[in-house]
């Protein structure tokens, strides 16, 4: 399989495994949306990791594959890799990219669909697509600017270069740089922590932050509000208040 899906502790993995460099061929971005709605609608999978191996996160599209298509190929394809990735940033629990070596064009573009960015140290990010004449295409010029803002997103994409984990980490590509040999434990710890959490608020936050960045404040305020009232009616929020009452914060043991 050239992707896969391992679950552990209510943790899901979404691993890439194709050599040498995970180039996102068709075939790896079809099965990338088939498991990210599997571990949408899984509930034994509560936090996922996106993990491409301990060398590669992904380095790109498969360029030998775009090359021989034409305008209409591309027409007819260019939605359903959109779609292939917007369905990992939709997974409704939290995400983490847990990135080594090249994240580069559609691998950059992957670790953008997550909620968190772990880095290592030699990693090195970028979207090259305009050095063969393109643009990115699987949601870079949309979540990228969003991520770093418009400016910082033009001169990765308008330059087409790479940039090393400590650049991306101060232009907040990524939010933690650590040694290579721990990227995979430490997106383990990230998304276990998580695992154990309540389930609907986490996903209550993700929902609510995402669409607040997708419309104007009031709308996004209306969301907030109707996902906060909401979660009175779960035993999560019965469970969380009554452990802060008779035990004080942060002890709270969730299902």
């Amino acid at each position: 399989m050239t992707v896969s899906l391992e679950v552990s502790e209510g943790v899901g993995t979404i691993r890439l495994d194709r050599p040498p460099m995970n180039a996102l061929d068709v075939a790896v971005q079809d099965r990338l949306r088939e498991l990210a709605e599997e571990a949408t609608r899984r509930e034994d999978v509560r936090a996922v990791i996106l993990y491409g191996g301990e060398k590669v996160f992904a380095a790109g599209a498969d360029i030998k594959e775009m090359q021989a298509m034409d305008h209409t190929a591309m027409v007819l394809r260019s939605r359903a890799l959109q779609e292939s990735f917007t369905a990992v940033a939709r997974i409704p629990k939290p995400v983490v990219a847990a990135v080594t070596g090249y994240a580069l064009g559609g691998g950059c573009e992957l670790a953008l669909c997550a909620d968190y960015r772990i880095a290592a140290d030699n990693a090195k990010l970028g979207q090259p697509e305009i050095l063969l004449g393109l643009i990115p295409g699987a949601g870079g010029t949309q979540r990228l600017s969003r991520l770093i803002g418009a400016s910082r997103a033009k001169d990765l994409i308008f330059t087409g270069r790479m940039v090393k984990a400590e650049e991306a980490l101060s232009l907040g590509l990524v939010d933690r740089v650590v040694p290579a040999a721990e990227v995979y434990e430490q997106a383990r710890t990230w998304a276990g922590r998580l695992a154990k959490g309540p389930a609907l608020a986490l996903r209550a936050a993700k929902e609510a932050v995402d669409a607040g960045l997708e419309t104007d404040i009031e709308t996004g305020l209306a969301v907030e509000r109707n996902w906060f009232a909401g979660l009175f009616a779960t035993e999560d929020r019965e469970r969380g208040m009554r452990s802060f009452v008779e035990e004080g914060p942060g002890k709270a043991e969730f299902l």
